[in-house]
C-alpha cells in the first residue's frame, strides 16, 4: 500500500460535480483529493476483501447472540420500547440493501483490523462508487480498482423491488455541508436505475396522520417505504418516538435500513465481538472498562470521529470535540496507522452490500478521522 503523488486534472472540480459530488471542498481545501492516490497489489485487495466477508460473518453471529441475551442488549442504551421491534425485524428480514462500510486499519503487512462498522448512516458512498472510478478511467485507465459498488447497489434494488410498495421515499436532514444530500441523491439514482419509483423528502417534513396512524410526507401522502440517512438512535429519542414504535409494530412503513441496524452501528458491539471472538486476527481488543494499555475511547453513539480520544502512555495524545458521550464509552486497543505522508493516516472504508464485499474508499486525516478527512482514490497495480 503506497501513497503516490499525482497531478490533479485541470478541471477536476467540474469533473466531480458532473458525477454529482458538489461537496468536494471543505474548510478551504479539497475534500476530494486527487493530488495523490494509493496503490495496492491484487494480493492486498484479496486480503481486504476476505477480511470484509469475515467481519460480516462475525457481525451476523454477534447479532444473534445480542438479541438472545437481554443483558447484552441492555449495554446498547437503546430505549426499551424498541427492543422487541429490533428482534422482530432481525427475524423477519424485511427488504433492505443491507449496505455498510467497515472502517479498517491496514498497513499492508499485517491483517486488516476493524475500527467500526458504519451501516446505519454511511457516507462517502458516491465518492467510492462513482467518482474515484471516473478518475481512474480518466487518469489511469489500465489500472484496476476494487470497485463494484454501483453495480451491486442497482442489482440489490432490483432484487428487492418486487417486495417494495409502488413508491419509496428518500429522506435526509437539512444539513449545511450537503454530504447527506449527495449520498441520498445517489442512492435514489441507483433505485431509479433498478426501475423503482422514488420521491425526495426532508426528515423535518415527515408528519404523522393521527386518523390513519401512519407517517406521511409534506403532501400528506402515505410513506409506505422510506430510505433515511438519519440515525436510528436519534429517531428513537425524538418527539415522534411513540408513533415510530407504533409504526414498526403495525408495519405501516417499511424502513430502509431496518431498525436492527441500531445494534451493528453502535460501538457497544466492539467489546462483544471481542468477547465472542478473542484473539481474532481482524479484531482489536475492546472493552467497556478503561484498559491499562494504549487505547482509543469511543462514544457508543457518535458520528465522524466526534468525542474520540487516543490515550497512550497514560496521557491523551489526540482528541476530537463533539456533543456525544452521554450514553457511555467503549475502549479499543490503539492501532498504529501507517503515516503515508506527513500528517496523513489512511483509513480504509470497505463496503459491503447484502453480505458481499463490493468495493472500498480511503480517507486520510490526522490520528482521528473526522468529518473533514480527505477522500483519496486508489488503484490496483501489480
Amino acid at each position: 500500500m503506497i501513497r503516490v503523488e499525482t497531478t490533479p486534472r485541470p478541471d477536476w472540480q467540474a469533473a466531480v460535480e458532473a458525477q454529482g459530488l458538489v461537496w468536494h471542498t471543505a474548510d478551504g481545501r479539497p475534500y476530494w483529493h486527487e493530488g495523490a492516490c494509493y496503490r495496492f497489489t491484487a494480493a492486498q485487495i484479496a486480503e481486504i476483501e476476505a477480511a470484509t466477508a469475515e467481519l460480516y460473518r462475525l457481525f451476523l453471529a454477534a447479532g444473534d447472540a445480542i438479541l438472545a441475551d437481554p443483558v447484552l442488549l441492555a449495554r446498547f442504551d437503546i430505549p426499551p420500547a424498541f427492543h422487541q421491534p429490533i428482534r422482530d425485524a432481525w427475524a423477519a428480514e424485511p427488504p433492505a440493501l443491507n449496505i455498510g462500510r467497515f472502517d479498517l486499519g491496514y498497513d499492508g503487512a499485517g491483517p486488516p483490523k476493524l475500527f467500526e462498522f458504519n451501516c446505519d448512516t454511511p457516507t462517502s458512498l458516491l465518492e467510492a462508487a462513482v467518482v474515484q472510478w471516473d478518475w481512474k478511467e480518466a487518469v489511469m485507465p489500465r489500472a484496476g480498482q476494487f470497485n463494484g459498488l454501483h453495480e451491486a447497489l442497482v442489482a440489490k434494488w432490483r432484487d428487492i423491488a418486487p417486495y417494495l410498495p409502488p413508491r419509496v421515499h428518500f429522506a435526509h436532514a437539512d444539513e449545511d455541508s450537503g454530504e447527506d444530500a449527495v449520498t441520498v441523491a445517489y442512492l435514489r439514482d441507483t433505485a431509479e436505475a433498478a426501475g423503482i419509483d422514488t420521491a425526495a423528502l426532508l426528515m423535518d417534513d415527515i408528519g404523522w396522520d393521527e386518523e390513519a396512524h401512519r407517517f406521511v410526507d409534506g403532501d400528506d401522502a402515505a410513506i409506505a417505504a422510506l430510505y433515511k440517512l438519519y440515525p436510528w438512535e436519534w429517531l428513537t429519542r425524538e418527539a415522534f418516538a411513540p408513533q415510530l414504535a407504533e409504526s414498526l409494530a403495525a408495519g405501516t412503513t417499511l424502513w430502509i435500513e431496518p431498525v436492527w441496524k441500531m445494534i451493528w452501528s453502535n460501538k457497544a458491539i466492539l467489546p462483544i465481538l471481542w468477547q465472542l471472538n478473542p484473539g481474532h486476527p481482524n479484531l482489536l481488543p475492546a472493552s467497556f472498562d478503561i484498559p491499562q494499555g494504549d487505547a482509543v475511547a469511543k462514544p457508543l453513539l457518535a458520528r465522524e470521529g466526534a468525542n474520540v480520544s487516543i490515550r497512550r502512555g497514560g496521557r491523551v495524545v489526540a482528541e476530537a470535540e463533539g456533543a456525544y458521550g452521554d450514553a457511555g464509552y467503549v475502549y479499543q486497543a490503539f492501532y498504529q496507522l501507517p503515516e503515508a505522508a506527513p500528517g496523513c493516516f489512511p483509513v480504509i472504508g470497505s463496503w459491503i452490500v447484502d453480505g458481499a464485499p463490493a468495493g472500498m474508499g480511503i480517507r486520510e486525516d490526522g490520528l482521528i478521522t473526522g468529518n473533514t478527512a480527505r477522500f483519496v482514490p486508489h488503484v490496483i497495480v501489480d
